[in-house]
């Protein structure tokens, strides 16, 4: 079943897709503009819209989000919202084939997951997704950027696409994620995190 904010992305893609230029630069993250969105980044994220569960089943649910709720409760104190970031984090990041602790580093190195958090670039919400993209999937609130669905949603897509750009190459991936291509500080700090903090045995 897909959401409301699905089905309004859903609704408004036709247009906007018709409407993609024919050939465009891959966008580079973090310092692109408008003019520089791939169309086929946008269809990703337009076509992205829908929900599953990411579970095996309900004891291999309890058991990830037990472990990782724990991890989480320093930075999000608020039991509600830390459950709703690992659910929706575990669900996006399946759905688009990564691994949801390799996306929880990134949202830590990227806000701290402070899901109203705004970026000297711009960059909006845990995942800091620059906000042109709100037009680009049809939209026209901003606001939604710190939507915790609607900003992981993004944020997953556009790094797995990346990663697909990059033939596999996280760490290529990651600099393109952060507008940093062909230095490696970004993608350091983000495996570190996930070393120290996120990755499970």
């Amino acid at each position: 079943m897909r959401s409301r904010i699905g089905n309004r992305l859903l609704t408004g893609a036709a247009v906007l897709l018709t409407s993609a230029p024919a050939a465009a630069q891959p966008a580079k993250y973090g310092n692109q503009s408008r003019d520089d969105v791939d169309p086929a980044l946008r269809s990703a994220l337009v076509e992205a819209i829908a929900e599953a569960d990411s579970f095996e089943d309900r004891f291999d649910a309890e058991v990830w989000l037990t472990d990782m709720s724990q991890r989480l409760g320093a930075k999000v104190p608020n039991v509600e919202e830390r459950l709703d970031i690992l659910r929706t984090t575990h669900r996006h990041a399946t759905a688009a084939g990564l691994d949801p602790e390799l996306v929880l580093a990134v949202i830590d190195v990227e806000s701290n997951f402070d899901r109203f958090a705004i970026s000297s670039a711009n960059a909006l919400g845990l995942m800091q997704v620059m906000p042109f993209w709100i037009e680009e999937v049809g939209e026209t609130d901003m606001n939604l950027l710190f939507d915790i669905e609607f900003n992981i949603l993004l944020g997953c897509r556009i790094l797995k696409y990346y990663l697909d750009m990059e033939d596999g190459e996280l760490m290529q991936a990651l600099a393109r994620y952060n507008g940093s291509t062909g230095r490696r500080w970004y993608g350091d700090r983000v495996l570190d995190r996930l070393r120290l903090t996120w990755f499970r045995n």
